[in-house]
């Protein structure tokens, strides 16, 4: 297993390709940018365990608070109307008008 870092264990990069990358860094930024790259890379990754811890502390407060149980609905009033029995088929109720010939429903006589 590599101890180098977490990041080049993924990676499955070995001793030697390590030493490959750091020479390689080392001639494109030079000696005299290093440790300020280095220093920046520091802030950052302890700037990403603080927002890190942050969200695990907000979570686990939000799974502490237990959230007041909710009020139960008021129940609606009933319906005004009777239900109707269930007739035959093309026979209506003797209070309601039968529909005439062209869809109107006349008022009963």
């Amino acid at each position: 297993m590599n101890l180098v870092s977490p990041f080049f264990a993924l990676l499955d990069v070995g001793g030697p390709e390590v030493v490959v990358i750091m020479f390689i860094i080392l001639l494109l930024f030079g000696g005299q940018k290093l440790p300020e790259l280095a220093k920046g890379l520091g802030k950052s990754i302890r700037e990403f365990k603080k927002a890190a811890s942050n969200v695990e502390d907000e979570l686990k407060r939000a799974i502490e608070d237990h959230p007041e149980p909710a009020k139960p609905l008021p129940k609606l009033a009933e319906p005004v109307h009777a239900p109707v029995a269930a007739l035959p088929p093309g026979e209506t109720p003797a209070a309601l008008p039968a529909p005439s010939s062209e869809g109107e429903i006349k008022p009963p006589a």
